[in-house]
């Protein structure tokens, strides 16, 4: 009888587990600047990562003022609610980036599938331009992100700490 009880529980479990949110395997703190035509954000705050999430939480004064969650297939926002991530590009950011633009950023993984891709010693920088819709100048060196649209005027800046 234990047995086939044991038998029932363990894949109850694995199921479960499975199901949980994942914990958080890297933690950083940083300044983070986020700036683009709807919002503007820019103090410290956390970067926390796992295999499949990215969370940013900025604060001012003490108190989470901003907090951003990107999972595979939606990103969430503190002041808005969850939407797919062709949608959050398109109302803050820009229609024309590619869906996983924000969590490549904050991860500092190269965009656009590694388009004009220059490494360096210490990271690597990217140029990408495409008339009319964005002029992207993108650099990940040292611990520092930095994503600037000079066209959608955008400045997304990771600074660890």
């Amino acid at each position: 009888m234990n047995k086939r009880i044991f038998i029932l529980v363990i894949p109850f479990l694995l199921f479960l587990q499975a199901c949980s949110n994942q914990p958080y395997l890297k933690q950083d703190a940083a300044l983070i600047v986020f700036k683009t035509p709807t919002f503007r954000y820019a103090d410290m705050g956390f970067v926390y990562e796992n295999q499949d999430k990215v969370k940013v939480e900025i604060y001012g004064n003490g108190q989470a003022v901003m907090s951003l969650s990107i999972s595979q297939n939606s990103v969430c926002m503190s002041l808005l609610e969850c939407m797919s991530k062709e949608r959050f590009n398109q109302k803050v950011l820009s229609s024309a980036y590619p869906a996983g633009i924000l969590d490549a950023i904050f991860r500092g993984k190269p965009l656009f599938g590694s388009k004009n891709l220059q490494k360096n010693r210490n990271g690597f920088t990217q140029t990408i331009a495409k008339a009319g819709k964005y002029n992207i100048h993108y650099t990940v060196l040292k611990g520092e992100t930095v994503f600037r649209d000079t066209i959608n005027t955008i400045l997304i800046k990771i600074k660890k700490q």
